[in-house]
């Protein structure tokens, strides 16, 4: 299995960081091939800009999906976007790794979304949801929080996660990928959990990690997020009748 980690966050020795080369190191064991998109490292620019386009079709006014059609169409996207979209045309699984920053993903990878995910090539208004260009391959997001699980649910104080996490997964699954239940790591700066001192803190984190791992290792055995069914939808948005 062919599998890419999307990994966003700023510092290489986080706690995300540890997740990420948990991830690598049990895939490989487990036969697989691994590749990581390192996004802050890069230097990737979360920004849609005219600047990336050296074959614009209207100089005078900046249209993002329009340009994105046209670089698709004349083999002329930008570098780092051509190579990001062959990373994903070449993983079975991709992995979404990142902390949770103001209820949501950071911007940088919103930002990656705009500018791989592109209009008139990986996605059209025929090719999309069930029928989507991503179709058969899976999807998974790895979240890190430093507030412990009992702050998360509905109608608490931390959030919901799967109000928080919802426009993501259901971005995946708008880019046809088929979506895994997410990953949620609590409590990895110990707020919350006032019984513990550094080396318990180290233990738990330590679990976590072997617990992600698992998981990982038993994906097969994990139903997919259920969607509505692109059959369930006119043109128009309605829904059929």
């Amino acid at each position: 299995m062919q599998t890419h980690i999307i990994h966003v966050h700023p510092e290489v020795t986080s706690y995300n960081g540890a997740l990420t080369r948990t991830a690598e190191s049990a895939l490989r064991s487990a036969g697989g091939a691994v590749t990581v998109s390192d996004l802050y490292q890069s230097r990737f620019d979360p920004v849609e800009r005219p600047e990336h386009y050296v074959n614009r079709i209207d100089p005078g006014r900046f249209a993002a999906l329009g340009e994105q059609r046209n670089a698709w169409a004349t083999g002329t996207l930008p570098d780092n976007v051509a190579t990001e979209i062959d990373r994903l045309e070449r993983a079975d699984l991709v992995i979404l790794q990142f902390p949770l920053w103001w209820h949501g993903p950071p911007a940088m990878l919103k930002g990656w979304m705009d500018r791989v995910f592109v209009s008139g090539g990986l996605y059209t208004s025929k090719m999309r949801y069930d029928a989507g260009y991503f179709r058969g391959r899976r999807a998974l997001i790895s979240v890190t929080t430093g507030a412990p699980q009992a702050a998360f649910g509905p109608s608490s104080r931390g959030g919901d996660f799967d109000t928080m996490l919802w426009s993501l997964q259901y971005s995946m699954h708008y880019m046809g990928f088929s979506v895994l239940p997410p990953f949620i790591s609590y409590g990895v700066q110990g707020h919350g959990y006032s019984y513990e001192n550094a080396n318990s803190l180290q233990d738990r984190l330590e679990r976590n990690l072997n617990n992600w791992s698992s998981f990982l290792l038993k994906l097969d055995d994990v139903e997919p997020l259920s969607f509505a069914s692109w059959t369930d939808w006119n043109e128009d948005g309605s829904a059929v009748a």
